[in-house]
Protein backbone atom coordinates (compact mmCIF):
# COMPACT_ATOMS: atom_id res chain seq x y z
CA UNK A 1 0.00 0.00 0.00
CA UNK A 2 3.18 2.50 0.52
CA UNK A 3 4.69 2.16 -2.40
CA UNK A 4 0.87 2.54 -3.86
CA UNK A 5 0.55 6.31 -2.62
CA UNK A 6 4.42 6.97 -3.22
CA UNK A 7 3.29 6.60 -7.20
CA UNK A 8 -0.28 8.09 -6.73
CA UNK A 9 1.91 11.28 -4.82
CA UNK A 10 4.84 10.69 -7.99
CA UNK A 11 1.65 11.48 -10.39
CA UNK A 12 0.70 14.34 -8.91
CA UNK A 13 3.89 15.70 -9.07
CA UNK A 14 4.31 14.71 -13.10
CA UNK A 15 0.72 16.29 -13.22
CA UNK A 16 1.53 19.85 -11.45
CA UNK A 17 4.88 19.54 -14.01
CA UNK A 18 2.41 18.96 -16.84
CA UNK A 19 0.36 21.49 -16.52
CA UNK A 20 3.05 24.01 -15.74
CA UNK A 21 4.33 23.42 -19.41
CA UNK A 22 1.00 25.42 -20.56
CA UNK A 23 2.13 28.58 -18.54
CA UNK A 24 3.91 31.28 -20.22
CA UNK A 25 7.63 30.48 -18.39
CA UNK A 26 10.01 28.26 -18.67
CA UNK A 27 10.62 25.39 -17.30
CA UNK A 28 13.50 26.13 -15.19
CA UNK A 29 11.43 28.77 -13.16
CA UNK A 30 9.49 25.95 -12.01
CA UNK A 31 12.41 23.79 -10.59
CA UNK A 32 13.82 27.59 -9.50
CA UNK A 33 11.07 27.96 -7.54
CA UNK A 34 10.55 24.21 -6.33
CA UNK A 35 11.74 24.29 -2.89
CA UNK A 36 10.22 28.05 -1.67
CA UNK A 37 7.03 26.02 -0.03
CA UNK A 38 9.87 24.99 2.63
CA UNK A 39 9.73 28.52 4.13
CA UNK A 40 7.04 27.64 6.35
CA UNK A 41 9.44 25.52 7.80
CA UNK A 42 10.74 29.02 9.18
CA UNK A 43 7.89 29.15 11.94
CA UNK A 44 9.54 26.02 14.32
CA UNK A 45 12.02 28.82 15.04
CA UNK A 46 9.15 30.27 17.68
CA UNK A 47 8.38 27.04 18.61
CA UNK A 48 6.42 23.75 17.45
CA UNK A 49 3.47 24.99 17.09
CA UNK A 50 3.84 27.68 14.96
CA UNK A 51 5.95 26.19 12.66
CA UNK A 52 3.33 23.17 12.49
CA UNK A 53 0.77 25.81 11.35
CA UNK A 54 3.22 27.36 9.03
CA UNK A 55 4.21 24.37 7.24
CA UNK A 56 1.09 23.19 6.87
CA UNK A 57 -0.24 26.87 5.25
CA UNK A 58 2.59 26.25 2.66
CA UNK A 59 2.11 22.16 2.30
CA UNK A 60 -1.46 21.75 2.30
CA UNK A 61 -2.54 20.58 -1.51
CA UNK A 62 -6.11 21.77 -0.91
CA UNK A 63 -4.82 25.55 -0.27
CA UNK A 64 -2.34 24.91 -3.47
CA UNK A 65 -5.53 23.85 -5.88
CA UNK A 66 -7.43 26.84 -4.39
CA UNK A 67 -4.42 29.10 -5.25
CA UNK A 68 -4.04 27.50 -8.86
CA UNK A 69 -8.52 27.78 -9.72
CA UNK A 70 -8.31 31.41 -8.49
CA UNK A 71 -5.40 32.12 -10.78
CA UNK A 72 -7.02 30.44 -13.62
CA UNK A 73 -10.54 32.53 -13.21
CA UNK A 74 -8.84 35.60 -13.20
CA UNK A 75 -6.39 34.17 -15.48
CA UNK A 76 -3.48 35.00 -13.44
CA UNK A 77 -0.53 32.94 -14.51
CA UNK A 78 2.05 34.28 -11.15
CA UNK A 79 -0.80 32.66 -9.06
CA UNK A 80 -1.28 29.35 -11.37
CA UNK A 81 2.25 28.71 -11.38
CA UNK A 82 2.72 29.46 -7.51
CA UNK A 83 -0.50 26.58 -6.83
CA UNK A 84 1.51 24.36 -9.07
CA UNK A 85 4.54 24.99 -7.54
CA UNK A 86 2.85 24.47 -3.94
CA UNK A 87 1.04 21.15 -5.02
CA UNK A 88 3.82 19.81 -6.93
CA UNK A 89 6.11 19.94 -4.00
CA UNK A 90 4.09 18.93 -1.28
CA UNK A 91 3.65 15.67 -3.88
CA UNK A 92 7.07 15.76 -4.10
CA UNK A 93 7.69 16.19 -0.12
CA UNK A 94 5.07 12.99 0.41
CA UNK A 95 6.60 10.56 -1.52
CA UNK A 96 9.24 11.28 0.79
CA UNK A 97 7.59 10.93 4.01
CA UNK A 98 6.89 13.95 5.14
CA UNK A 99 3.34 15.00 6.02
CA UNK A 100 1.62 17.47 7.44
CA UNK A 101 2.81 18.24 10.80
CA UNK A 102 1.39 17.89 14.33
CA UNK A 103 2.24 20.73 16.74
CA UNK A 104 4.70 18.15 18.64
CA UNK A 105 7.70 18.25 16.49
CA UNK A 106 8.44 18.48 13.17
CA UNK A 107 9.06 14.53 12.81
CA UNK A 108 5.18 14.00 13.64
CA UNK A 109 3.25 14.17 10.68
CA UNK A 110 -0.53 12.87 9.59
CA UNK A 111 1.86 10.05 7.14
CA UNK A 112 3.16 9.11 10.90
CA UNK A 113 6.83 9.75 12.50
CA UNK A 114 9.67 10.80 10.69
CA UNK A 115 12.58 9.01 11.84
CA UNK A 116 11.83 6.00 12.90
CA UNK A 117 12.54 4.35 16.58
CA UNK A 118 14.53 7.47 17.28
CA UNK A 119 11.85 9.41 17.06
CA UNK A 120 9.43 6.94 18.64
CA UNK A 121 11.31 7.45 21.89
CA UNK A 122 11.84 11.38 21.56
CA UNK A 123 7.48 10.92 21.77
CA UNK A 124 7.58 8.78 24.64
CA UNK A 125 10.10 10.93 26.47
CA UNK A 126 7.84 14.60 25.87
CA UNK A 127 4.43 12.91 27.43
Amino acid sequence: MKNILKMEEALMLALAVYLNSFLPYEAWIYWALFLTPDIGMIGYVLNPRVGAATYNIFHHKGIAIAIFLVGALLTNNVLQLAGLVLFGHSSFDRMLGYGLKSGEGFQFTHLGVIGGRMAEKARARSK
